[in-house]
């Protein structure tokens, strides 16, 4: 009869699995906020373009062939947008076009058990106004 005596690993498949575990739940925190992450980046761009195309809308010259945008009307209309969809952005604007940045903060639900609290995706996007060949 063999007898075994396993002191010196005593507690390291404890070590082992607590390991495994971590490694499990940052792999499924990636996803799953990861997921949330791309959502929330393809919504910003979406509210940011919306607001820079209604702010382009303010246009002058048309009848002149050289359509423009009058700046502090696009800024008024592009920030009116954002309030209406209830969320806040920066909004610039020239004669030749109008750029919405929109920054969201989203909080992390798994990767928050490994360090990762909340995470800022930024969004920009431009409108230009144009005529009707200028493509």
């Amino acid at each position: 009869m063999v007898k075994r005596t396993c002191r010196d690993e005593a507690g390291s498949v404890s070590a082992l699995v607590v390991g495994l575990v971590m490694t499990f739940i940052a792999c499924a925190g990636l996803a799953v906020d990861g997921g949330r992450m791309v959502a929330a980046k393809i919504h910003a761009s979406d509210m940011a373009e919306n607001a820079a195309r209604t702010g382009a809308q303010a246009l002058t010259g048309i009848r002149l062939g050289v359509p423009r945008i009058e700046p502090r009307s696009a800024r008024r209309l592009a920030s009116a947008y954002l309030s209406l969809m209830g969320t806040t952005g920066s909004v610039e604007a020239s004669q030749q076009e109008v750029c919405v940045t929109i920054r969201e903060s989203k909080e992390m639900t798994l990767l928050s058990l490994v360090g990762v609290s909340s995470k800022t995706v930024v969004a920009t996007r431009c409108a230009r106004a144009i005529q009707g060949g200028d493509r």
